[in-house]
């Protein structure tokens, strides 16, 4: 099956419109930079960098944009509660903001413009909307006129007044119409210098829609590829900037448009509940990575399909044992199969999983020595295929590690006195597809060196040397007679060291080749 994207303005999946070879232009609304980035703000970042990597893996040579809001309402008056400047607020958040994006692999993003560095473009096309009639001057405020533009609401797929009663709109007595939004803001003589700008219609700043329209036609062009972002920006957001762009170029603003789902949360009760500042249950990602890694946490978003709602589940965010919802307690469970299968390829093959050479090109005709990979694959692509369904290829990968582990198990692998260079060469090229997929989900499967027991060099070299000692009171139970009175207490000792290792968060395993320990 070619390639089928689903697309909010036509409401439908439809073959995309492009051939592998060509350019793809793709743009997603970014943050607003006042605070800290939370869970939500990773969730579009991680879908589009994987919609990139499988756009690029499929031959697309993909130019990604994501623009930096760092003038805007709530930056003014976050800065004015904090004390700072708005340059100095939005510098800080941007950088967070991006060590988050480190921590989840979101490679992909070509440039990420700053609304600040592009004051000029957005008056060039406000001035050319009033030109055309669609805008007009209030009293140093610059307003889109929704009436002049007649497909207004296309892409919610309501009419001007269905959207305006279904939606908080800025209230002034300027506006031709209740839902006209704003293209330039006049300056108020409260607000610090370091916001306003010059323009033919008097000092000020950009409304937040102008700025997002202005980026992606001065980086992209006037028609891009792809246009996403969170459902919750469909509208008052995406609608005002499909208008504006428009009614300026007389061309489709784009051809795609992408909305992922939101966070979906219930509290203690399993009532549902809004993540909101005022309740105290915002998840930073700063937060949420002290609990789970950057991988499984890009694991998680994808698990489930894109336009579909993320369940958090229950989360008692007032109760200091509950620092993540049950959602992600539930996925970084689950996670762990894949670091540890991760080390399974190391102890097998000798290869670190990271370092095995994975195919980076899409090829539909290829061969495997195992039949059944071929079918794992089919339906890899299969998957990503119709609208990127990561969720069902999270479920492909699942299946495969377990199809190898048992592979491993009943060939055994992992005892030193195995001789199987048939199973062995099977179970690489098997661990080398996991690789191929996981690298176009963005997942790495590495673990800290805390977790592998590679951290603190004092720490490693005491469980190492407990480790010793347990192993030497294993061999000295397994080599007595059984009517040796004392075999039995040994093995409880090896048992003792292993169950009080847990209680303080460290797991021991057991294998043919040695025992290895984690923290978790």
């Amino acid at each position: 099956m070619p390639l089928q994207v689903y697309s909010t303005l036509t409401r439908k999946k439809e073959p995309f419109h492009k051939q592998p070879g060509d350019t793809v232009t793709m743009y997603v609304c970014g943050p607003t930079v006042y605070k800290p980035s939370h869970i939500g703000h990773m969730v579009g970042p991680v879908i589009f960098d994987t919609v990139k990597r499988y756009l690029t893996y499929l031959g697309y040579k993909v130019k990604w944009v994501v623009n930096i809001t760092d003038v805007d309402d709530k930056l003014i008056k976050r800065a004015e509660e904090l004390k700072t400047t708005v340059p100095e607020l939005s510098a800080r958040m941007t950088e967070d903001y991006f060590q988050c994006l480190k921590a989840l692999n979101v490679t992909g993003i070509d440039h990420f413009p700053r609304a600040t560095e592009h004051i000029g473009g957005m008056i060039e096309v406000i001035t050319g909307l009033i030109n055309k009639g669609y805008a007009y001057p209030a009293d140093g405020d610059v307003y889109f006129d929704i009436a002049k533009d007649k497909d207004y609401g296309k892409l919610c797929n309501r009419d001007p007044e269905q959207l305006e009663a279904g939606a908080r709109l800025e209230i002034s007595n300027k506006k031709h119409n209740p839902g006209d939004f704003a293209l330039w803001k006049g300056a108020k003589a409260s607000e610090p210098k370091e916001v306003q700008y010059d323009s033919p219609f008097g000092c000020g700043r950009p409304g937040w829609h102008i700025e997002c329209t202005c980026m992606a036609m001065k980086l992209l062009g006037e028609t891009l590829d792809i246009h996403g972002g969170g459902l919750d920006l469909q509208f008052p957001h995406h609608e005002n900037e499909l208008a504006q762009s428009e009614s300026y170029t007389d061309k489709p603003f784009a051809h795609v448009w992408m909305h992922n789902g939101l966070l979906k949360l219930k509290d203690k009760g399993g009532k549902d509940a809004k993540m909101a500042g005022s309740l105290g249950n915002v998840l930073n990602v700063a937060d949420a990575l002290k609990h789970l890694t950057g991988d499984a946490l890009r694991f998680f978003t994808l698990q489930t399909h894109y336009r579909s709602s993320i369940d958090l589940g229950i989360w008692d965010w007032l109760n200091p044992t509950t620092p993540i919802p049950e959602g992600m307690v539930a996925a970084r469970r689950a996670y762990e199969t894949f670091p540890r299968f991760a080390e399974r390829v190391e102890r097998i093959t000798g290869q670190r999983f990271a370092e095995l050479v994975a195919p980076t090109k899409a090829n539909t005709i290829r061969s495997f020595q195992q039949p059944a990979f071929g079918e794992f694959y089919q339906r890899f692509l299969e998957f990503l295929n119709d609208d990127f369904n990561t969720g069902g290829v999270t479920g492909v990968l699942f299946e495969l590690v377990t199809k190898l582990n048992k592979a491993a198990d009943d060939a055994r692998l992992e005892d030193p006195a195995t001789n199987n260079p048939t199973a062995k060469a099977e179970f690489l090229e098997g661990a080398t597809l996991v690789k191929e997929i996981a690298q176009i989900l963005g997942l790495t499967f590495e673990v800290s060196q805390t977790t592998l027991g590679g951290g603190d060099q004092l720490v490693s070299g005491l469980m190492q040397l407990l480790l010793d000692l347990r192993e030497n009171l294993r061999t000295t139970a397994k080599s007595a007679a059984k009517d040796n009175p004392l075999k039995k207490p040994l093995f409880d000792q090896t048992d003792l060291i292993r169950s009080r290792l847990k209680e303080l968060g460290v797991t021991l395993e057991d294998r043919p080749g040695g025992t290895t320990w984690r923290v978790g």
